[in-house]
């Protein structure tokens, strides 16, 4: 409830901090150059029957994003950015490591059962937009794609008997990438992510290869 309550006031400050933006002169040659926020619902998708979500995976991203205009109107342009992104996946798949080895099974009678990732990401944009010197509420559409490097790496399971964590297991992919699209009007924008490439690489489950990709659905805020 807490989170709930912070997340409202934030998205109420951002409001209130892009309408009071004012400028004594007619800029003809604006730049949407904006910080971004975005709140997320994580889904693991290519994944065996047997593994399921279970609770609310999360994320949040922070960033900032240089504008290139290519049109006199300044209607389409290319972002180029720089952030943070924070994910955490909670569902059934259990990684241990035994031996100098990873093991990955399905979790039985748990109490915690996560992973979570922090990540470097490079988001890059199509931008369309019907903005103009003088308004800075328009609507928009952003499309293109996200780089993420991967930091540190983290999973947890815990139940009545014991403990387990590991960090920075080598079956997770340093690399991440997948299209994106931000869609809305003024501050409040819906956002999709689609991974186009696996979480994991030569993780071994059930006689195969671990396969999962995620897809992040939420909103995601510009301030400028």
């Amino acid at each position: 409830m807490n989170k709930i309550v912070i997340i409202i006031g934030l998205c109420f400050l951002f409001s209130k901090l892009e309408a009071q933006v004012k400028k004594d002169t007619i800029d003809v040659k604006y730049l949407e150059d904006q910080i971004y926020l975005s709140f997320t619902y994580n889904i693991l998708t290519n994944k065996p029957n047997t593994i399921t979500q279970n609770g609310f995976s999360g994320g949040v991203s922070i960033g900032f994003i240089k504008d290139l205009p290519i049109n006199k109107k300044r209607t389409f342009g290319f972002g180029f950015g720089l952030g943070y992104n924070y994910d955490v996946y909670i569902q059934n798949l259990k990684i241990v490591q035994e031996n100098q080895s990873t093991l990955f099974n399905i979790a039985q009678d748990y109490k915690i059962n996560r992973f979570r990732l922090s990540r470097i990401e490079v988001p890059i944009e199509l931008r369309w937009r019907n903005s103009t010197p003088q308004k800075y509420k328009f609507f928009r559409v952003y499309t293109g794609m996200k780089f993420s490097y991967v930091l540190l790496s983290k999973t947890k399971f815990a139940d009545i008997t014991e403990t387990i964590t590991t960090k920075n297991i080598p079956e997770f992919n340093k690399l991440q990438y997948g299209l994106t699209l931000a869609a809305g009007y003024g501050t409040w924008n819906l956002y999709i992510y689609y991974g186009l490439n696996s979480l994991f690489k030569e993780a071994q489950f059930e006689e195969g290869n671990l396969n999962l990709k995620d897809v992040t659905i939420g909103l995601k805020f510009y301030i400028m």
